[in-house]
């Protein structure tokens, strides 16, 4: 376990300051600064109050992560960072942190794709990746099915929301449902006691002409928003279990066609879900009984690692210094749409650390 490289990881792409540590497939630390609540009131993500938390929350966070892993600094083999997709301010924030204490330390830096970095995730559960594998991402800002042969170097989407996340339409329903922000988890809360059949409303692009892998859920949450307000308008008590059951069910049931249908065709056999909505019980459930059906080994991490989360930056890392990719460059920026057939930021040269002194300047 010793040889094996040991790696922080910041993930600052939205409302998260996530610092992880792992070293090779082992998670040492997790630690994580929400600003949910400062969002709460506008019933969303707001990216000026999202890039001032994360100045904020950043190096008392590291630290805590440190202490957490019981490692030092010094004993770091790589920084790696979020360099995209997300919000840009909040990037940079955790872009600009890893190049300082890349820099300080002495050792290599990697910018990592977020989305590459929620499949990695996985392999601090369930251990290596099969190669092929097709993962599900379902957040508040991506729907995505993607094709990984190699998570450092060859990542191929299949599919992706042409409209809003699935994510996004959570935290739109529960907002039209007086239930707050942020919307999965207490949508989630509520369809457990309601009826998932109660109300027929329609699943997205599953025509016979319809793209095969992507996803629209904008017409669905205009459909659920217009029955509520009918109810409401004809003076009718609105079920918000049913109303709130109904509507996970047309998401998860879309979600989870199109994803065994992917590995169908390509002829893979491990389905990966991560992302936040992963965290959804009735995804998990329905997913599994699919993929069962199908034959496919379904691959689903605890919840905490689905969320956006510093561990999973840091298994990328640890996953790009053990097969040598090179690191990135020193002017490494954040981009805010980092396409995902880019899992890394690799640099011109393999050996970036800088030139003015490879002793550790971190004390």
């Amino acid at each position: 376990m010793a040889d094996e490289p040991l790696v922080l990881g910041i993930e600052t792409s939205c409302d998260e300051t996530g610092v992880g540590i792992v070293r090779g497939n082992t998670l040492l630390a997790d630690a994580i600064a929400s600003s949910v609540d400062e969002h709460a009131r506008f019933g969303g993500v707001v990216p000026e109050v999202a890039s001032r938390a994360h100045l904020e929350a950043m190096v008392p966070t590291i630290e805590r992560a440190l202490k957490e892993a019981g490692v030092s600094a010094r004993d770091l083999d790589g920084i790696a960072v979020t360099a995209g997709p997300g919000l840009a301010g909040a990037l940079l924030v955790g872009v600009s942190a890893a190049k300082a204490y890349a820099y300080a330390l002495g050792k290599p830096l990697y910018g990592v794709n977020h989305l590459a970095s929620h499949i990695c995730v996985d392999q601090l559960e369930h251990g290596a990746l099969p190669e092929p594998t097709m993962a599900l991402l379902v957040s508040g800002g991506h729907s995505s099915l993607l094709l990984s042969s190699d998570i450092t170097s060859d990542v191929r989407p299949m599919g992706a929301t042409i409209d809003d996340a699935a994510g996004e339409a959570f935290d739109k329903i529960a907002r039209v449902l007086d239930l707050g922000f942020p919307g999965g988890p207490v949508i989630d809360r509520y369809a457990r006691e309601g009826d998932p059949e109660a109300i027929a409303f329609p699943r997205g692009l599953t025509g016979p002409r319809d793209a095969a892998y992507d996803f629209s859920f904008s017409g669905l949450k205009t459909a659920v928003a217009r029955w509520i307000e009918a109810k409401r308008a004809a003076g009718e008590e609105v079920p918000v279990r049913d109303v709130a059951a109904s509507f996970q069910e047309a998401v998860v049931d879309v979600l989870t066609r199109k994803a065994v249908r992917a590995c169908r065709d390509e002829g893979v056999e491990h389905l990966m879900i991560g992302g936040g909505v992963a965290a959804n019980s009735r995804l998990r459930a329905l997913a599994q009984e699919r993929c069962e059906a199908a034959g496919i080994q379904l691959r689903v991490p605890r919840p905490k690692l689905c969320t956006d989360n510093g561990a999973m930056v840091a298994a990328l890392g640890a996953e790009m210094v053990a097969r040598n990719r090179s690191a990135s460059d020193w002017d490494l920026s954040a981009d805010s749409s980092l396409p995902v057939t880019e899992p890394h930021v690799p640099g011109h040269t393999h050996d970036h650390v800088h030139e003015v002194s490879k002793e550790n300047l971190y004390s």
